[in-house]
């Protein structure tokens, strides 16, 4: 057991976002397997004696390898316990943490977007389904996720080979606690703890029989979400066990069902709407004009007008195959009106299906000696939905593949102007949306494994208890994504091609008539079923040595020390039309690495000085680790931390620590892909004459519109790319005063303030793509309109958009918490606790320009705002068999470049071009009642978002009208949850 001085100092250090006081107050409950969580109690006949005979535990939190006898520590660290992450109304891991003031943007199952849009620069895919964490706002890829202190394996959902972890993997009903450090620890953990930890200790034994079940349902549309949960466990002299079932199922929501979501941007119509209509958009130059439609243009910059321009659909009307020049009257100039709304196809909330078995047990060999394993096996069935896919042909279709290539053969039987559109000469884009063959459907299909197995144990040798442990892990993650509703780009060129090529069971192709008039026969010849693979693989060999080393005036100085050995590999293949460039949706070709690297450790905690006034206690923590990769080398990385015990209740701390993220292998070796980028191109009729010269210096002819707001731009990793370096630098406050302990007003309270700043220097990102384009157009410089290419049309033909180790990204903040627990009365007890974080600074530079990126503190951009303010207020209340809980959390309000959408009222401030995104407040309210009597039964209902707060309208965000990666959905979350233990 331990002193309540020291418990008083560990709990105050771990305040937490949406920590019960209650629970603050009581022991840190530790699992006695973990390889760095671990409570071990030494023998009886080797334990040391005390004063009062009673026996130490000694402890890991994270943050330090050290073994203590308190959880007290340099490092901030805060603590959600099971009942915490159950409080919160939500059973998903990924989905409470992204509620954490600390996190910032980051995927989650409110994300759509699949193949549809393309890859990401970093070769990791979209991770569809896939739930991931980011800290400080510095992105997934830099927070480190570890399960009972070891490494898991990164996310796989068949489209890239994926630097995160999907928090997804990890059923919500094994998890014991979580434990997020918030400051840099590469010096203790390696790779990819630059923005901090994130720690998951699951349940190591169990008390006979639980099951649960658990049922909500929004307000908005279906999105019913059901889970069920049975475990089993038990423990004897020598042994502990569990094992536990669970099942996950979340229905999923149409975009059609909110209102804001129905159209591309909210409140503009059809203005964003897609070129590519199920009457075909036909964009072309004609010797001659046809009744008035196609005006004559200057299409080769002599001045004079020598062709007409045609840009026409025949929306409404199905045209007519039999006329050879002169237009039917069906036609009329392509407007606004005729742009295909797509948004309705879309949808809010993907649906996911998971079914997971876990099971740990540990055996003691002896009093000294403990061997654990712990087996994890899961199952996710996941699906994105996207409007039927467009065909675009035409060098202004931007593909950067084969169907900017195509065109339509003079006697293609369904070709209705008589005259061939031919790619190299009249045809700039044929659009058409083949309603006919459905909605593209991504199913992911995704198998985790995670196997960890070792030994730990304790010993007393010169005149100290040391402990220890060896480790085996063996996990991987296996993805395979099929495509419903795509097209093969070569089989459309020969049925749109001449006659004499459509041969065999090629079926000609009519893209022009209208809604239906592409036949069952002409879908089977055009689509394929899409089929990748994806694979991640993780095998990690560890061991672990801490205790005292010789006694100083203030106390023992300790250390640990350790060696580690990792195997990462991943894999991603696309199918084989894909491969091989015939595929009409996103091309992509196959990627597959590894590396491999050797680590070792050690960690020095030194008691300076003790018992003086001023200074009751002071301790000095060191930390290094070299690592040697087989990708690029070799790197040390250390840390300072000070742990000043000023008096009785005040605990000032502050760390200094030098971090690393090694590139990834989907960084390093993904090979070529595109994405799909939002882009609004400003040679698009632009009203700035200045804009408009470069534009015509960049060879866009002063007629030039954009045709398709989706630019294609070419990603792909970088094999010379080298480490992301990092320093960051925590101080903080935890103060616990005494004159608040037992009084008729409170049992205790609460303060702790803490400061951070990270830099990160050789950041591993490509160039923001509307940046880059928007400073080539105002600047004409080749730094950044080098790899921007235009087709004589004007329109964007190629972009170039690899991955770099493009620059600085620097951020600072605070965080802040009060907590206060009332003492117990006749009307029960109260607790209140605040948790808020508020970022001072956030700033990304290019080393190549010295110019910022748009995102920063307060701005809302590429759907990954940054509050100033994160803050949850929660109220709490017990009372016999009955607890209740009320939170409020805030978001502060964020500013957006309204854009193209300017003219609408949906951008509030067109006179400035921008939108404020108002701040947001959602309470939730949640009640349980331990139903009296010889069964342990409870019940708990709860409502999230219970005043109905609709999500701030976003006109820059990708989907959906706002921001998924800071907002709730809209409307009401509503939950019935029922426990019976045996």
């Amino acid at each position: 057991m331990r002193s309540s001085r020291a418990m008083s100092t560990a709990w105050a250090g771990g305040l937490l976002l949406f920590a019960s006081p209650l629970a603050l107050a009581q022991s840190i409950d530790v699992d006695d397997n973990s390889a760095d969580l671990e409570l071990i109690t030494l023998p009886e006949s080797a334990a040391p004696a005390v004063d009062d005979g009673v026996r130490l535990d000694a402890i890991t939190v994270t943050g330090s390898r050290i073994k203590k006898t308190t959880g007290e520590a340099a490092n901030p660290v805060l603590s959600l316990s099971a009942e915490e992450l159950a409080a919160t109304g939500v059973t998903s891991i990924g989905d409470v943490l992204q509620r954490l003031s600390v996190s910032g943007s980051s995927l989650n199952t409110k994300f759509n977007s699949a193949g549809n849009f393309g890859f990401p620069a970093d070769g990791g895919g979209v991770g569809s389904g896939s739930t991931t964490v980011s800290l400080r706002n510095l992105g997934a890829k830099r927070v480190l996720v570890l399960v009972d202190g070891l490494r898991w394996v990164n996310e796989s959902s068949a489209s890239g080979v994926s630097a995160a972890v999907d928090l997804n993997t990890i059923p919500f009903s094994s998890v014991e606690r979580v434990e997020i450090l918030t400051d840099g620890a590469s010096a203790l953990y390696g790779s990819d703890a630059i923005a901090g930890v994130v720690n998951i200790i699951t349940k190591s034994s169990g008390n006979g029989l639980n099951l649960n079940a658990y049922v909500g349902d929004h307000s908005t549309g279906d999105g019913m979400t059901t889970t069920l949960n049975a475990s089993y466990g038990g423990q004897g002299r020598n042994y502990r066990y569990i094992a536990d079932v669970s099942y996950y199922d979340q229905n999923g929501i149409s975009s059609a069902d909110y209102s804001q979501a129905r159209v591309p941007k909210p409140g503009t119509g059809l203005a964003f709407g897609s070129s590519a209509t199920p009457f075909t958009r036909s964009v072309f130059f004609n010797d001659d004009e046809a009744d008035g439609l196609c005006p004559n243009v200057d299409s080769d910059g002599d001045g004079i007008a020598d062709r007409a321009l045609c840009d026409i659909t025949a929306n409404g009307v199905a045209a007519a195959p039999d006329f050879v020049q002169d237009f039917p009257d069906g036609f009329h100039p392509f407007t606004t009106d005729d742009r295909y709304n797509y948004a309705p196809e879309n949808l809010l909330l993907t649906p996911s299906e998971r079914l997971g078995l876990f099971a740990q047990g540990q055996f003691d060999i002896s009093n000294n000696i403990t061997a654990y394993a712990r087996v994890l096996s899961q199952n996710r069935d996941s699906e994105n939905r996207a409007a039927p896919e467009p065909i675009f042909l035409g060098p202004e279709a931007g593909t950067g593949g084969m169907a900017d290539n195509v065109g339509i053969a003079a006697d293609n039987p369904f070709n209705p102007y008589g005259i061939a559109l031919d790619p190299s000469d009249n045809l700039l884009l044929i659009g058409r949306r083949p309603v006919e063959g459905g909605p593209r459907i991504f199913s992911q299909d995704v198998d985790t494994f995670y196997l960890a197995a070792g030994l730990n144990g304790d010993f007393y040798g010169f005149a100290r208890p040391l402990f220890w442990d060896v480790n085996l892990v063996s996990a991987s993650n296996k993805a395979t994504q099929t495509v419903h509703g795509t097209y093969n780009i070569a089989n459309i060129a020969r049925a749109v091609g001449p006659l004499d090529d459509c041969s065999g069971d090629c079926v000609p192709l009519n893209l022009f008539g209208g809604p239906g008039t592409i036949t069952p026969e002409m879908l089977g010849y055009i689509q394929f079923v899409e089929v990748a693979h994806s694979r991640q693989e993780l095998a990690l060999a560890s061991a672990n040595v801490t205790g005292g080393l010789l006694d100083l005036s203030a106390g023992t100085l300790s250390y640990a020390a350790g060696l580690e050995y990792r195997d990462v590999k991943g894999s991603y293949t696309p199918d084989e039309v894909v491969v091989r460039g015939e595929s009409n949706g996103v091309p992509s070709l196959p990627t597959s690495g590894s590396y491999s690297v050797s680590e070792a450790y050690v960690e020095l905690e030194i008691p300076v000085v003790g018992d003086l006034p001023g200074v009751r206690q002071l301790d000095v923590s060191l930390a290094s680790r070299f690592s040697d990769y087989s990708s690029f080398g070799t790197t040390v990385n250390s840390k300072v931390g000070v742990r000043w015990d000023v008096f009785d209740g005040l605990l000032a701390r502050a760390t200094w620590a030098e971090g690393f993220r090694a590139p990834s292998i989907g960084e390093l070796y993904g090979s070529p892909a595109r994405f799909d980028a939002q882009l609004e191109d400003p040679c698009s009729q632009p009203s700035d004459p200045e804009i408009q010269a470069n534009c015509e210096e960049l060879g866009v002819p002063p007629t030039y519109s954009q045709a398709n707001p989706q630019i294609s731009v070419r990603t792909g990793g970088n094999a010379a790319l080298e480490p992301e370096t990092a320093e960051s630098l925590t101080a903080g406050l935890v103060y616990s005063p005494n004159w608040a302990v037992n009084q008729p007003w409170a049992k205790r309270m609460d303060f702790e303030i803490t400061w951070y700043d990270i830099e990160v220097d050789d950041a591993i990102q490509a160039v923001d793509a509307q940046t880059q384009l928007d400073r080539c157009v105002q600047t004409l410089d080749p730094a950044f309109c080098n790899g921007i290419s235009r087709a004589s049309s004007g329109g964007i033909n190629g972009f170039d958009n690899t991955l770099l180790n493009l620059g600085q990204v620097e951020t600072q903040g605070l965080d802040l918490a009060i907590d206060w627990l009332a003492p117990g009365s006749a009307y029960g007890q109260f607790g209140i606790n605040w948790s808020a974080t508020r970022v001072e600074r956030f700033r990304a530079v290019s080393k190549a320009t010295g110019l910022a990126e748009p995102r920063g503190v307060g701005v809302e951009v590429a759907d990954s705002g940054i509050p100033r303010w994160r803050s949850s207020l929660r109220l709490n209340w017990d009372y016999a068999e009955i607890s209740a809980s009320w939170a409020v959390r805030y978001v502060s309000k964020l500013t957006e470049q309204c854009g193209d959408a300017a003219a609408f009222p949906s951008c509030g401030n067109p006179d400035a071009g921008t939108n404020t995104l108002s701040e947001t407040f959602y309470h939730d309210v949640r009640a349980s009642w331990r139903v009296p009597g010889d069964t342990d039964l409870t019940l708990t209902a709860g409502i999230n978002n219970l005043l109905d707060e609709d999500p701030p309208v976003c006109v820059s965000c990708s989907l959906n009208g706002y921001d998924a990666s800071v907002y709730d959905l809209p409307g009401q979350f509503a939950y019935l949850q029922i426990g019976l233990r045996y």
